[in-house]
């Protein structure tokens, strides 16, 4: 890791020189915008909208809109006189319990590593974080920005958590927090039990990306010249149940089952034994039961129309038939009544 800050703590009069390290990287795969003729990189100039002339980083200026189309610049100057400290010192204001900072105020991660000869004092500073359960409130400045941060203590190593600022936190204005909504007794007691069928303990190595890892299979793949494996479809959720209080139940079975507990099973009659039908198995054997019905009709119109075709045809044979021994049986007449005709004398 590379250093991107050095300071010191400052923790009353004790003074602990750190070097700062950002504690995440994101993994996101990263893609360059190209031409799709010839795989060129796309380039980007810097143009003034005024002159239109193209401008280098050292005539770029900081520019606030005042609305109206006016614009006040800032130079560097106007920045010096800021009250933004350049001491590279983090101030330790307080110490609080941890439970009180609310996670929604944390931002960036940085570990902290001791510096020369603050080792000593690194440590002592760790080890009283954790002695006394606390996390130190402190203001640093990172990056032309003045911060409100914490310190704690993970994996035997400080840890410095910038945090928003609270007008930062926006606060939720829904209209369902208007509405005068009731929760039955029942409900929240077959939520309740739904939450502890799902309870465990945080392991977030079991989690995954899934998706960033397929993305990196199918490049690949590309760079291979092979084809991707397409992986197997995941069964779609089924859709959500009427019943509010019957979606738990099936929730809680589904919970259980996952974790190879045995789901209740009803009293009922029906010799099936399997329990009360949920919202999932009915409505997965409407779906079967339709299918069956819709695969028979077109079979019972055939047969149908088989037969009627069969019974149509037997009288046309049956006349046909006729006609054939008809035409048979005329020569025999004819033979017959040559021979009954009398002969002529000679």
């Amino acid at each position: 890791m590379r250093a991107i800050w050095k300071g010191a703590v400052s923790f009353g009069l004790v003074s602990i020189g750190v070097k700062l390290y950002s504690a995440t990287e994101e993994k996101d795969i990263r893609f360059h915008q190209v031409h799709r003729e010839d795989g060129g990189r796309i380039r980007y100039k810097r143009t003034c909208s005024v002159c239109g002339e193209e401008v280098t980083y050292d005539d770029i200026a900081k520019g606030y809109d005042i609305g109206g189309g006016e614009m006040v610049i800032l130079t560097d100057e106007d920045f010096a006189d800021l009250p933004l400290t350049s001491s590279r010192a983090i101030d330790v204001l307080e110490f609080v319990p941890a439970e009180q900072v609310d996670p929604i105020l944390y931002n960036k991660a940085y570990f902290l590593e001791p510096e020369g000869a603050a080792t000593k004092p690194y440590v002592l500073l760790r080890d009283a974080l954790i002695d006394s359960e606390r996390v130190a409130i402190v203001k640093v400045a990172l990056r032309q920005r003045e911060q409100l941060a914490t310190l704690r203590v993970r994996e035997g190593v400080l840890l410095l958590n910038t945090m928003l600022w609270p007008d930062e936190i926006r606060t939720p204005d829904f209209g369902f927090l208007d509405e005068d909504l009731k929760v039955r007794p029942p409900e929240l007691a077959m939520a309740s039990s739904l939450i502890d069928s799902m309870t465990g303990e945080f392991e977030p190595d079991v989690f995954t990306d899934d998706y960033r890892a397929a993305l990196q299979e199918v490049i690949d793949a590309k760079v291979e010249g092979r084809e991707v494996v397409q992986p197997e479809e995941v069964e779609e959720a089924p859709a959500a149940a009427v019943d509010l209080m019957a979606a738990l139940k099936a929730s809680v079975e589904r919970a259980k089952a996952a974790r190879g507990e045995q789901p209740a099973r009803g009293g009922g009659g029906g010799g099936g034994g399997g329990g009360e039908p949920t919202p999932i198995s009915s409505a997965r054997s409407a779906q079967k039961a339709a299918e069956k019905k819709a695969a028979k009709a077109p079979a019972k119109k055939t047969a149908a129309k088989k037969t009627a075709e069969k019974k149509a045809a037997e009288p046309a044979k049956k006349t046909a038939a006729k006609k054939t021994a008809a035409k048979k049986a005329e020569p025999a007449k004819k033979t017959a009544a040559r021979k009954t005709a009398p002969r002529k004398s000679a």
